[in-house]
């Protein structure tokens, strides 16, 4: 009878150290390898923001994952002294553990975020609101910066090149990246961008990086087809050097404000702005959007020419005739302005 009851005790023993091993094994599993995997066996990001509860994320990656083990989830986060995450932007792929969850959200291990600048940035209101739509930043806050000469003093900036700064591109940073961060970020990919050889071409026309970058805003304004860039920049480089106004009709409609516009009138080139290429002699206060790198080549790479004078083909190919005389810009001018009537255009 004492045997029997001995093994009986034996058994229930090793039942109870097979179920704590099996129990063990499966809290290392869920805690190393995996106690979420993903619905549709795709990974999956989320936006973290500030003071947000670990319920919380919690309750948006359920819509994405089925999680095996909360119980083993709580263990683990008590354990690592886990209560808040850090706010940011996270990545998880198809099968999380308790480790990389609790790591990432416990230590701000974010994925990157692309945060893209293109040529269709035209001014500070546009580019604060891109980095607001984009980051956790507040474009009010940017907006101040972009408008504060003391703090862009030290970039070598003002209120009117502050987009300068911006060079096209797409760029990886943390979505939590501060106002202060980003804009030491990218005046380090401005530097890299100006190198000497850049910087002497500069030197080379008399015209500073900010405007070089101007010019290259205006001749990346007058068309799409950059093929005639370097002809167009080679244009108002010439009345530059000849003391002629740009007259160019991208900075009226920015002087404007309606970038809609299609047609430059009479009373458009009236208006009485800096920016008025018509009115005012040589380059305006800064671009008139956010100049793209190969746009800026051209300018510094321009070829010589003797052309003083565009106009939209009348042909409609969306190409321009060059005219080093007056006279011959005229007759094609004409005959643009005759083809725009026809077209209804205003």
């Amino acid at each position: 009878m004492k045997k029997r009851k001995r093994n009986r005790s034996a058994v229930l023993l090793v039942v109870v150290f097979l179920l704590l091993g099996t129990w063990a094994v499966l809290d290392g599993y869920h805690d190393l390898l995996s106690n979420l995997s993903s619905c549709d066996g795709e990974p999956h990001r989320y936006y973290v923001y500030p003071n947000t509860p670990m319920d919380s994320v919690l309750a948006q990656m359920e819509k994405d994952y089925t999680i095996a083990s909360k119980g083993s989830l709580r263990r683990y986060a008590r354990w690592k002294n886990f209560e808040c995450p850090r706010p940011g932007y996270y990545e998880f792929g198809r099968f999380v553990s308790n480790r990389s969850l609790v790591g990432h959200l416990q230590y701000g291990r974010q994925t990157p975020i692309n945060l893209r600048f293109t040529n269709q940035i035209r001014n500070n209101a546009q580019l604060a609101s891109r980095m607001g739509k984009v980051l956790m930043v507040d474009s009010a806050e940017v907006m101040a910066r972009l408008n504060d000469a003391d703090y862009l003093e030290q970039f070598g900036l003002n209120s009117a090149t502050a987009v300068c700064l911006f060079i096209p591109n797409t760029y990886e940073v943390y979505w939590t990246i501060s106002v202060d961060e980003l804009f030491a970020r990218m005046k380090k990919e401005y530097d890299t961008f100006w190198t000497e050889q850049r910087l002497q071409q500069a030197k080379n026309l008399g015209l500073s990086p900010t405007e070089v970058a101007t010019l290259a805003s205006i001749v990346e304004s007058e068309t799409n087809n950059t093929t005639e860039h370097p002809t167009i920049a080679s244009l108002y480089l010439n009345r530059l050097r000849k003391g002629m106004a740009l007259q160019a009709c991208p900075t009226v409609i920015f002087a404007s404000g309606d970038f809609s516009t299609h047609r430059v009138t009479q009373r458009l080139l009236r208006i009485n702005s800096p920016y008025n290429t018509y009115k005012n002699v040589g380059l305006p206060p800064g671009p008139i959007r956010c100049p793209n790198g190969k746009a800026i080549d051209a300018v510094l790479q321009a070829p010589k020419t003797d052309y003083l004078y565009m106009c939209a083909n009348p042909d409609w190919s969306g190409t321009h005739v060059f005219s080093a005389t007056y006279e011959q810009h005229q007759r094609v001018a004409v005959a643009y302005r005759r083809e725009l009537n026809k077209r209804g255009i205003k």
